[in-house]
């Protein structure tokens, strides 16, 4: 699978936020920091590229199925450790140790922290991404899932993205869940 093929994967119907547009925010985001190794930047850039490749929004084996494609595509040097920085998109639960993890959950979670404006249309998008569940059962599932990062003592396991984006993250995912009601 090139190039093509994944950003081809990224424009399938259904992705309004899973699209090429989060993977291409994703790697400015990775162009942004500073302080790591060629062998870092590519592990991160792979992860990023197979993150999501596989999504569908009514299955949950979503990550696994992407990082075990990512392990078959990726050179074999770090397909292991590209497979195992996807599966932790699972979660977004990463070790107090694990650099390159926090790097990569704090990057796919920095929507969380964007201007107001684009919070909005992100939340719209995800909607639209579950338009198969129910406006009752959608609202509970996803305020189950804002109240769990709203939660976390740091909502970015990378120290540079909590002091960019915590507090504005906090403020969107209060004004979602009173959206929400």
């Amino acid at each position: 699978m090139n190039r093509d093929e994944l950003a081809a994967a990224y424009a399938a119907p259904g992705r309004h936020y899973h699209n090429l547009a989060h993977i291409e925010d994703c790697l400015a985001a990775l162009a942004r920091i500073d302080g790591l190794s060629a062998a870092e930047r590519e592990i991160l850039s792979e992860a990023i590229w197979w993150h999501d490749v596989v999504y569908d929004a009514t299955r949950p084996d979503n990550e696994e199925r992407s990082a075990q494609l990512a392990e078959q595509h990726v050179r074999a040097d770090i397909a292991h450790e590209v497979g195992r920085l996807i599966r932790l998109t699972k979660t977004h639960d990463v070790q107090a140790d694990d650099r390159l993890g926090a790097i990569l959950i704090s990057i796919d979670l920095s929507i969380l922290g964007a201007e107001p404006a684009r919070y909005d249309a992100y939340a719209a998008e995800i909607r639209q991404e579950f338009i198969h569940v129910g406006d009752a059962d959608y609202r509970a599932g996803r305020a189950k899932v804002l109240r769990h990062f709203a939660a976390r003592k740091v909502i970015f396991p990378d120290a540079g993205f909590a002091v960019t984006y915590d507090r504005r993250a906090r403020d969107n995912l209060a004004r979602e869940l009173a959206a929400l009601g």
